[in-house]
């Protein structure tokens, strides 16, 4: 489809040549852009919504393979390359090892913890995060005299020093594209990286500037994505989590299987009516898929290999409840009430902050980066604060002092002082930011944009009526 369009904008009948396209991997990372000026990287930031990126140029200086200073000769005196931050899998389960060994957090996928990484405030954490780079394209250039072809462009970059992925290729037409599709394919779960599918770029950049863009998508390029991964294994346990705002999911726990390069023990099964539809119980072999950095979900229960007695509970016990799935009554955490609206597919721990596991949630992300961050005040400590008796609401946080934390495990004295430093550095904040970081349910970063430009300050929020509140933009009887 994609070589017919291609043809057809050119205005090629059947019997003129095969279009050469340019073959490449669809890396599943950051996309950023670097700045070199004569020669030298003086700026590097993320791709952004198209128009504006989040300048990351002090932590893309620590990733070992990116050159500061660009090698040989003949590159112009201004030259944007695009390209991909990952991780790569060995990478990813070394530093993973490491960190459980010092009883540190560990990264969750390597796609979130490549952003995760070029996003932190301090260049030092990025330095200890195992990054690599792709270079797959090109922004602004400036006196220097093009390559004739996208494949000549990255031979280039590699000539000054840029790491250019070695699985590329030129092809011919539309049997071309799908030969490279094909062998990637069977190459996927051997890379050392995550791709998500393959792209293809007309090779001639004179023929990219006939083609140009529609929507600002380029009409010369497409990604061609690969289905998401799929695996059988069994379900040895179904358990329920409890979430910031009291949400219910239930959990299956898998024997362990590899699905799209990481090892998969849990899978999602959403919520009760999902569980109930798809009849997943206890014993069942299922089908398990992976796609990107979503979380793994069961897909499908095999039913013709399901055991005969499969429990909708834990395997092991000595007296199984057979049939299905049961939402449990009360919460696992605090023992409060689960309910769940008529109206809605997700049935809630009604503990509020009394629950443990909802206080944990609310409090990492009241600290989180985008909210009131609270640098230092990671899952562990929170754990421990919490389970300590030390912080009941996000407004404790504010009140905790040396002697409260040297109380702690593994809590240096510079530890604490450096945690007290950073509590205190986060009341310089702005309305949109405290909004969001109370976590009131519906309430993203958008709505609470939305709330603190109407309102402008946190006392005429906190006076506004219901009616009021439906003033804003976007928000409706449900969010006011």
């Amino acid at each position: 489809a994609f070589d017919s369009r291609v043809r057809r904008a050119l205005g090629l009948n059947d019997t003129e040549p095969a279009v050469t396209y340019a073959a490449e991997l669809k890396f599943d990372g950051l996309a950023i852009n670097l700045r070199y000026e004569n020669g030298v990287l003086v700026q590097a930031a993320t791709r952004g919504d198209g128009e504006t990126g989040e300048d990351v140029t002090q932590n893309v200086r620590t990733i070992r393979c990116i050159p500061l200073r660009l090698a040989g000769e003949g590159a112009p005196p201004v030259l944007e390359v695009r390209g991909e931050a990952y991780i790569s899998r060995p990478d990813f389960e070394r530093y993973n090892e490491k960190q459980r060994a010092k009883g540190r957090p560990t990264l969750v996928n390597p796609r979130n913890g490549a952003a995760g990484s070029l996003r932190q405030l301090d260049p030092k954490i990025a330095a200890e995060r195992p990054l690599s780079f792709f270079a797959y394209g090109l922004g602004e250039t400036v006196g220097w005299d093009m390559p004739l072809t996208h494949s000549k462009v990255l031979a280039a970059l590699a000539g000054f020093g840029l790491p250019v992925c070695e699985h590329r290729a030129r092809v011919a037409g539309a049997e071309g594209l799908a030969a490279f599709h094909e062998r990637i394919a069977a190459l996927r779960d051997s890379l050392p990286f995550d791709i998500d599918g393959v792209v293809y770029k007309v090779d001639s950049l004179d023929l990219q500037a006939r083609l140009g863009f529609v929507s600002r998508e380029p009409r010369w390029a497409v990604a061609h994505k690969y289905p998401a991964q799929e695996a059988l294994t069994t379900v040895e346990a179904i358990e329920v989590q409890v979430g910031r705002t009291g949400a219910i999911t239930p959990v299956a726990r898998l024997a362990p299987v590899f699905v799209g390069g990481v090892t998969v023990t849990n899978a999602t099964l959403h919520n009760e009516d999902e569980v109930r539809r798809k009849d997943v119980r206890v014993g069942d072999t299922v089908i398990v898929r992976r796609a990107g950095d979503v979380i793994p979900e069961v897909v499908s229960v095999v039913l013709e290999r399901r055991p005969l007695g499969a429990s909708s509970h834990d395997l092991f016990a000595q007296e199984p409840i057979h049939g299905p799935f049961e939402m449990p009554k009360t919460c696992p955490i605090c023992g409060s009430a689960i309910e769940k609206p008529e109206d809605e597919a997700i049935a809630r721990c009604t503990g509020g902050l009394y629950c443990p596991a909802q206080r944990k949630q609310a409090l990492l992300h009241f600290a989180g980066r985008r909210a009131m961050d609270v640098e230092g005040l990671g899952d562990k400590l929170v754990e421990q604060l919490v389970e300590g008796g030390c912080v009941h609401t996000p407004a404790d946080i504010y009140r905790l002092g040396m002697a409260t934390l040297a109380n702690l495990d593994r809590m240096a004295e510079k530890s604490a002082a450096n945690l007290i430093d950073a509590v205190e550095k986060s009341k310089a904040t702005t309305l949109p930011r405290f909004i969001f970081a109370l976590g009131i349910r519906n309430v993203g970063e958008t709505t609470a944009k939305d709330l603190a430009r109407h309102f402008g300050d946190l006392d005429a929020l906190m006076d506004a009526d219901e009616g009021q509140l439906q003033a804003v933009p976007d928000v409706g009887p449900v969010v006011a």
